[in-house]
Order: structure tokens, then C-alpha cells, then sequence
């Protein structure tokens, strides 16, 4: 299918690849761009064919368009409150030949705002900052996506919400708000399983991935990390590198 490019004001669209070229994306040329944050959370969502899956605050769809190239039969839907943004991800959606939903509105104003039944699987890379202290964005395009307006509580609220009881909460975060999420998801989930993210094997992880089970009461698991780099000169450590081809997952 031939789709004609949707162009932000101000702003050029570009196309990149990603899985190994199995995924074609549209993103602002400006701005916040999906990267590694977006692979790793595709390759931790781990739904089933069959399975409804949601993404909060989707963006172009970059999570959205490697989650139905891992995983075939997957009902997507995404949420974005950004209307440029949004249309990309249909655009997106049309030019990878996936079915997913693309829905317009806050995550502050709640699931049940959009009249829908609860997910088997909720995803989402929130905004890292609630503090406009402690954000200096070198581009206004990165705020939205950087900045959560209504802290992550109400990330959290939308995603725990968003989930049938036993459905699976997936978020990336930065590591220093494992405890928060921990705390916000345990209001009604449990069961969580924790993967840290490190830039090095000798560094401190940067990043967690995070499950939780809505209603799940098995204990906590910390699961082995993934390394990022390495000191050999090479880009990304050969487990990353699978992971950004798509040959790859980081199961929970």
C-alpha cells in the first residue's frame, strides 16, 4: 500500500529501519526519535497471537509496528495525545501492513474514558520526568515525550486500569524509579519481575524493564541483566545486537 507522508508543522519526516529492515518507520527528523528504549520494550511486551495488546503513549508507533512484526495475530491498539504523532502511527501502521487502533487522548484523563474492555497486555515507555527542574530539552519536539505532565502515578493509574484481572503490565523506565513503580503498580498488581538495563557490565544499570501481573501475588524476581555495550570497540554487545535485529527477546 502506497501512503503519502503526513509532515508536522515545522518539522521533515524521515524514514528509518529497524528489526534488520523488517519494520519501516516514520519519525520526526526533530525531536524525540525512537530508539533502543522502544526496541527493548517491543521485545519484552511477549504477547500471544490472539492477545489485545495496548501501548500508552505510542508515539509514531515504533513499539507498536515491532510488536506485530515479532508476534503475528496480535490486536494493537495505541494511545497518543499528540495528533501529528498519532497520524504517523496510522501511517505507520498502513506502510508495515499491521492492524492496530490508533486512539487520540491523555493517559490523565483514564482508561475509562475510551469505552473500551480491559487488555490482555498494557505497554509503556512513560515520560522520564515529572520535574520540569530537572529537564533541560534541547528541543521543544522532546518535551512530550520526556516531560509526564501528570507524574507517573497517572501512568501507572491508566495502565493498571487498562488490564483485565491476571492481563500483564510491561513498562521501561529509568532504574532510579524502580522503587515508584514498584510502589504505584503494587496498588493492584504484583507478581513482578524486574530486568535491569546496563550501558556496561561495570556501570550501574540506567534502565528496568518491568512486568507486573494485575492481581498477582507471586513474589518478586530479579532477572538476569542486559548488557548494552562492551569495552571492545564493537557498537552493542552481541545480545543487544539480536535484539535490535529482531532475532531476539527479553523474556519475563
Amino acid at each position: 500500500m502506497t501512503v503519502a507522508p503526513f509532515v508536522p508543522q515545522g518539522g521533515d519526516i524521515v524514514e528509518d529501519a529497524l528489526l534488520g529492515g523488517r519494520v519501516r518507520l516514520r519519525q520526526p527528523a526533530r525531536g524525540y526519535r525512537a530508539g533502543m528504549d522502544a526496541a527493548l520494550l517491543a521485545a519484552a511486551a511477549g504477547p500471544k497471537a490472539g492477545e489485545r495488546v495496548l501501548e500508552a503513549g505510542c508515539g509514531a508507533g515504533a513499539v507498536l509496528m515491532q510488536v506485530a512484526a515479532r508476534t503475528a495475530g496480535v490486536r494493537l491498539a495505541g494511545l497518543e495525545r499528540d495528533p501529528a504523532m498519532a497520524e504517523l502511527a496510522r501511517e505507520n501502521a498502513a506502510l508495515n501492513g499491521a492492524e492496530a487502533t490508533i486512539l487520540e487522548g491523555d493517559v490523565a484523563a483514564g482508561f475509562r474514558v475510551l469505552g473500551l474492555e480491559p487488555f490482555d497486555r498494557a505497554i509503556s515507555n512513560p515520560p522520564f520526568f515529572d520535574d520540569p527542574g530537572a529537564l533541560r530539552a534541547p528541543s521543544p519536539g522532546k518535551s512530550g515525550a520526556w516531560m509526564a505532565d501528570d507524574g507517573l502515578a497517572a501512568w501507572t493509574r491508566f495502565l493498571l486500569k487498562a488490564v483485565r484481572e491476571g492481563g500483564r503490565i510491561v513498562i521501561i523506565h529509568r532504574a532510579d524509579r524502580l522503587a515508584d513503580l514498584l510502589a504505584l503498580l503494587g496498588e493492584t498488581a504484583g507478581s513482578f519481575s524486574v530486568r535491569p538495563v546496563h550501558p556496561f557490565a561495570d556501570e550501574p544499570a540506567k534502565r528496568v524493564l518491568v512486568q507486573a501481573i494485575k492481581t498477582g501475588k507471586a513474589p518478586l524476581r530479579i532477572l538476569p541483566p542486559l548488557v548494552l555495550h562492551d569495552r571492545s570497540g564493537g557498537k552493542h554487545t552481541a545480545e543487544a545486537e539480536a535484539i535490535l535485529r529482531g532475532e531476539a527477546a527479553l523474556p519475563f
